[in-house]
């Protein structure tokens, strides 16, 4: 590991990317792809590399491919960001073990994802158990949506109650349900661990007045400037233009790659594509866009304004 806890948490407060997975037209990865990201989102900005279930599309991938994308964006991020792993949907005893894995090669934290089989297979003390046994090997952080997979809101907040209580490497939090829950689980959380709000900027900003600090940037990767400008204007106190850029930025682009055919996953290898950082494939049976799609896309974003525009 190369930070230590209070710089993993101010790291975890800025603008984050989410580390995308590269893949040649045959399917397989492409680490020199992952590597240009690396730069990419480092030179932009980030504080941070998150690897996620979602958009690192582990669901695609062998365990052995997660370890070796793992140990990639460890190795070439070189300490330049605080890097967060993520487990599969995995046991406890392999979850432990990748743990293990990761703080050997040097990850800064590790967000653990559940295994989700059939609802009902875990209850509040296997989570928070769950959990526990992670952090004893690296820094943890919890999923808001993850904690309360059976009982809903309620639990979710009382496994969090817990896991602060009883385990202090637990540095952070991802949200992704958004509503009532995540804010009250942001203000649960507030003073323990760095909240991070994950999807577009709205979310971010439902969160912030109740102390959420991170969020995850898609601009970080082809538009930084609204990533910076945004935060710029929210740790500014400056709302209306926080707000102008999601009305007239963030909304607009996430209502366009939404629907785009493959959806948002499919829209950012295009985008990744266009701006020379890896290629448009994904890993089949997932579907990429064909040249007509990327030529539309293409043309969306560059009439997509540009956040000093929208400030005079």
């Amino acid at each position: 590991m190369n930070y230590n806890h209070d710089q993993i948490k101010i790291a975890l407060a800025g603008p984050i990317a989410s580390v995308q997975t590269p893949f040649n037209k045959d399917g397989s990865i492409s680490f020199d792809g992952l590597r240009r990201l690396v730069d990419h989102y480092i030179d932009a900005g980030a504080s941070a590399l998150l690897l996620t279930w979602g958009n690192s599309l582990f669901a695609i991938l062998s365990d052995r491919d997660i370890g070796d994308i793992t140990r990639t964006v460890v190795e070439y991020a070189a300490g330049r960001a605080v890097v967060v792993a993520c487990t599969g949907c995995w046991a406890t005893p392999q979850a432990v073990e990748f743990a293990a894995y990761c703080r050997e090669i040097g990850a800064d934290i590790l967000q653990v994802f559940l295994p989700t089989w059939y609802p009902g297979c875990l209850n509040g003390q296997t989570i928070v158990d769950h959990h526990m046994a992670v952090a004893k090997y690296i820094p943890v952080m919890p999923n808001s949506k993850q904690i309360q997979l059976n009982g809903g809101p309620s639990e979710g907040l009382a496994i969090a109650r817990e896991l602060i209580e009883r385990e202090r490497n637990i540095l952070a939090i991802k949200a992704d349900v958004c509503g009532e829950y995540d804010e009250a689980i942001t203000s649960l959380v507030k003073d323990h661990w760095t909240m991070i709000a994950g999807g577009n900027k709205s979310h971010h900003m439902e969160l912030w007045p109740y102390g959420c600090g991170g969020w995850l940037s898609t601009f970080i990767i082809f538009r930084p400037t609204v990533a910076h400008a945004y935060g710029k204007a929210v740790k500014s106190g400056d709302i209306s233009k926080a707000v102008r850029i999601i009305e007239k930025i963030d909304r607009p682009f996430f209502d366009y790659i939404l629907a785009v055919p493959g959806g948002f996953d499919a829209a950012i290898h295009g985008i990744i594509e266009l701006y020379g950082l890896a290629k448009r494939w994904r890993r089949p049976p997932f579907n990429s866009l064909n040249d007509e799609e990327m030529e539309k896309l293409a043309e969306f974003l560059k009439n997509l304004p540009e956040p000093e525009k929208l400030m005079k």
